[in-house]
């Protein structure tokens, strides 16, 4: 998820569990736990300009279940013999620390890009996609809660406020995951009848709501992509055949680059030709025919394909008019062809 909502989302988190005394600083050291992991960029950066190890070694070790722990400890121990807050109630500061940054990659876990909760452990990257990157309706309870916890300072209505904040947010999460069942339940029925039902596929909501969905399968020649308003479609789910150069793919497909995308995106990836050049997008975040991770991978030769160094490539789409059309196609369900 966003930064601002892993900082709301640290800072309720915290204050909701220490001493109400200790309320101010809990929401300001929660804040700054909440974007911990993401500190990972940083010294990726600096360590390579690869595109590929720069997404998946992001949300890696500084999200994985089996690091955090020892970093929260640590750094609880560290704090505690600091005197201050923490010495004084131990027990709570603990939770609160440990919460702070487990809470961190788990809601990272439920948007599509993926999250190695369990690295070093070799498992794909957790993507149980429910949630967009940015989602207002999730982050504003957190946000509003923390405020009114800023002000009420030591009172009884701040823990309320807390409290009310995540279980509305958290309502909306598992709401999210309600909505993708719906949809994979249409998409299912819908695949089936295009003899897809076996088909790898994945389901997403699109950007800042989990009212209008993006279904994607893979097919021998390329991906179909289809949507689904929980709002205004009635009816079977219809899909759109899109092609790939799949061809090409298979015979790059040891390439050390092209394992290491493939691994990272489960295989949902769309292979095309540009000026000479071999690009794979990755096919979860964005929609056809824009994409926000295009990477070109070989260079065409007389022989075939040789491996380049990975770069990441972009061409133009207007975003303004897609936001429009996926605020439109909420509410109206096309016309069927």
């Amino acid at each position: 998820m966003d930064s601002l909502t892993q900082i709301f989302l640290g800072a309720a988190v915290t204050a909701a569990i220490v001493p109400p005394q200790h309320r101010r600083a809990a929401l300001l050291a929660g804040a700054a736990l909440g974007t911990v992991p993401d500190l990972d960029a940083l010294p990726i950066a600096l360590l390579t300009d690869d595109p590929v190890h720069r997404m998946i070694w992001h949300r890696g070790a500084s999200h994985s279940l089996l690091v955090l722990p020892l970093l929260a400890w640590a750094i609880w121990a560290w704090l505690r013999t600091r005197g201050g807050r923490v010495a004084a109630a131990p027990q709570r500061w603990f939770w609160a620390i440990q919460l702070a940054l487990l809470t961190h990659p788990l809601l990272d876990a439920f948007t599509v890009y993926g999250t190695q909760l369990l690295w070093p452990l070799p498992p794909r990257p957790v993507m149980w996609s429910s949630m967009f990157i940015i989602d207002p309706l999730y982050t504003i309870w957190l946000l509003v809660a923390c405020v009114f916890a800023w002000f009420a300072r030591d009172r009884r209505s701040g823990s309320h406020a807390l409290v009310a904040g995540l279980a509305l947010s958290s309502l909306y999460l598992a709401g999210s995951l309600l909505a993708k069942g719906a949809v994979e339940r249409e998409a299912g029925r819908a695949l089936a009848q295009l003899g897809l039902q076996d088909a790898p596929r994945f389901s997403v909501p699109m950007p800042f709501n989990i009212l209008l969905w993006r279904v994607v399968a893979m097919t021998p020649e390329g991906f179909v992509e289809g949507e689904r308003s929980l709002v205004a479609d009635r009816g079977p789910m219809r899909f759109t055949e899109h092609a790939s150069d799949v061809s090409s793919l298979m015979q790059v497909s040891g390439y050390p680059s092209v394992r290491q995308l493939s691994w990272f995106s489960r295989g949902f990836m769309k292979a095309e030709q540009r000026d000479g050049q071999l690009v794979l997008s990755d096919l979860r975040m964005g929609s056809e025919p824009d994409y926000t991770f295009r990477l070109a991978v070989a260079q065409r030769t007389q022989g075939g394909w040789r491996p380049i160094e990975p770069q990441r490539v972009e061409w133009p789409w207007d975003a303004r008019r897609r936001l429009a059309w996926m605020w439109q196609r909420i509410w109206i369900q096309p016309e069927a062809l």
